[in-house]
């Protein structure tokens, strides 16, 4: 099943999704079996983040080729020992469909890196392995967008990942698929930039699970975004797109924002 959320006569609603068709629902999936109130055409629907997390996290260095890349610029950088998860910020995502913008004083390398995300589905503390699995609802797709830069010049990463629009998700949540036996291309207008086995990774999401659950609750709509393989470059006019297979196909424009940033009233 595929379950995502949508705008709707600018109305935000949870629908359950076929190639052509939306199905409007009278509550969240995460919540139970809701019913369908109403049907409407795929192409009257404008896409939002497929979830609204209470909480955001966000796996680093999870793939070997990443962490090869990272040597290659020098860098030292080791295998991860165990698995820890960092966190995101909510204001960053974005729907499918929608522009990344650019912000108007970023300078230097601006790069897509497409990820498989997690959806968890219940409250889990202290999760066995089999309760990890149990947990995740189901899989969506992310772009973690990067303005390297800023990442490299702040002490954080709270512009760098968390400037608004970096983290394009969604286009829904695939509830029957193994991510682990998954590819995930991302491509630069129409150009694959990386390709890699979306399961190739130091620690699967059931390990990230487990070791973050013996400190923190997982609660139903968090995320889990994976890590990636590989980074790719992007700049306005593009448009990239992040696919992994038994998933589907997110995309983005990219935008130059030349808007002065809005200012409380004294």
């Amino acid at each position: 099943m595929r379950y995502g959320r949508v705008s709707v006569d600018g109305e935000p609603r949870w629908a359950r999704m076929d190639d052509e068709v939306v199905h409007l629902l009278a509550g969240s999936p995460l919540d139970g079996d809701p019913a369908v109130e109403s049907s409407r055409p795929i192409t009257e629907a404008a896409f939002l983040p497929p979830v609204v997390p209470f909480v955001f996290y966000a796996v680093g260095l999870n793939y070997r080729g990443h962490i090869d890349h990272a040597r290659a610029t020098g860098r030292e950088v080791a295998v991860p020992e165990r698995p820890e998860v960092g966190y995101r910020a909510n204001n960053a995502l974005i729907g499918h469909g929608e522009a990344i913008r650019v912000p108007p004083d970023m300078t230097g390398r601006f790069e897509a890196e497409g990820e498989v995300v997690a959806v968890v589905g219940r409250r889990v503390r202290n999760a066995s392995r089999a309760e990890a699995q149990e947990s995740v609802f189901g899989w969506t797709i992310g772009n973690d967008v990067s303005a390297r830069e800023w990442q490299h010049a702040d002490r954080t990463f709270w512009r760098s990942k968390n400037s608004d629009t970096f983290k394009p998700m969604g286009p829904w949540i695939t509830t029957d698929v193994d991510p682990m036996a998954q590819t995930t291309t991302v491509r630069v207008n129409g150009e694959v930039g990386a390709k890699f086995p979306t399961g190739d990774m130091v620690f699967d999401p059931w390990d990230f699970i487990v070791e973050a659950s013996r400190y923190i609750t997982f609660f139903p709509g968090d995320v889990l975004w994976m890590g990636a393989d590989s980074n790719c470059q992007i700049a306005p006019g593009d448009t990239v797109e992040v696919e992994v297979t038994g998933i589907g196909v997110l995309s983005n424009p990219v935008r130059r924002d030349n808007r002065e940033p809005e200012r409380s009233p004294e």
